[in-house]
């Protein structure tokens, strides 16, 4: 679903790029308003999980694979505006380091996956657990929401490929959001799956985040999460599925190649191989770890400035 580089025309570009600035500010402001600082760290261990989780491709049809995108369960967990915040970082590694989405098209991709995708799907979320409550109607909401993400973000995809002139509306809806609806059924499954081990192993992790006296993880347990992110890194993500993503798929539907586009800032290990190293799956196994480690300390530490620049006034603006 990252959209490269000169697959959009430049208004399609600069009008997703002002809606996600402000889209990403709110967010920020959210973020500072209201996570308590405890939680601050899991925004570094969500932002290393999500880097690491969409190197994983699964196969969905004969010759086509797909992705977590994980906005959905993000903000479940720490509330819409850290999936956001989450989301940039990790689209600003992907696209920087290793060319995985466009620079130029940064705001279309963080417009589709994290505003449409993961504050849309928090909405289903939120709807579903209100009318279900308790853990079932919390774990239905995950796993819809989930699904709805994906399909919402095919969908602004899709918009974009046609105000760009790429195809017409109706035949890029067709090409993006007919796999995109079997590609969420595994977001979906998989979030669920998810939070679910979370609500048994650690309960406190999924209660809400606005309230303050709701446990929260201890440096040791940040420390084994990541632990598993590093892990996956090294000995799953090797090994995913190497067939073409549904924006892939989609693309060559459309008689477009993604090959053929060129990033506009040539990335420091492009498509996930570290230059120097030979082997291949080393090479994604070492860039995977890397941009974890990257990601979870630019996503920490920005949760730690906007907390600490909260000030005194941060218990009564939240509870406002």
């Amino acid at each position: 679903m990252h959209i490269p580089d000169g697959l959009i025309d430049a208004k399609t570009a600069a009008v997703t790029a002002a809606l996600a600035a402000a889209g990403l500010g709110m967010a920020l402001r959210e973020v500072q308003r209201q996570l308590p600082p405890r939680r601050v760290p899991l925004l570094g261990l969500s932002a290393a999980f999500l880097f690491v989780a969409q190197m994983i491709n699964f196969p969905v049809l004969a010759g086509t694979s797909g992705h977590l995108l994980g906005g959905v369960l993000v903000a479940a967990l720490l509330g819409p505006g850290a999936a956001v915040v989450v989301l940039a970082a990790v689209l600003i590694v992907q696209a920087f380091l290793f060319g995985d989405g466009g620079v130029l098209a940064l705001g279309a991709n963080l417009f589709n996956m994290a505003l449409l995708g993961a504050v849309g799907g928090w909405w289903v979320y939120r709807w579903a657990s209100r009318i279900w409550p308790g853990p079932q109607g919390h774990l239905t909401g995950v796993a819809f929401g989930g699904w709805c993400s994906t399909v919402l973000a095919a969908i602004g995809c899709s918009g974009m490929l046609a105000w760009s002139g790429k195809a017409p509306w109706a035949v890029a809806f067709s090409a993006m959001a007919g796999i995109h609806m079997i590609i969420g059924l595994g977001e979906g499954l998989i979030s669920a799956l998810v939070w679910a081990a979370l609500w048994r192993l650690r309960p406190d992790l999924v209660a809400q985040p606005q309230t303050p006296q709701s446990g929260v993880p201890a440096t040791g347990w940040i420390g084994y999460g990541l632990l598993v992110a590093l892990g996956l890194a090294l000995f799953v993500v090797p090994f995913a599925c190497p067939w073409p993503d549904g924006l892939e798929r989609a693309l060559a539907k459309l008689g477009l190649e993604r090959a053929e586009l060129r990033p506009v800032v040539p990335p420091l290990a492009p498509d996930y191989q570290v230059p120097g190293v030979s082997h291949a799956a080393v090479a994604t196994a070492v860039a995977g770890a890397a941009g974890a480690l990257i990601v979870f300390g630019l996503a920490w530490l920005l949760g730690r400035w906007l907390v600490r620049s909260a000030g005194p006034n941060r218990i009564g603006a939240a509870r406002d």
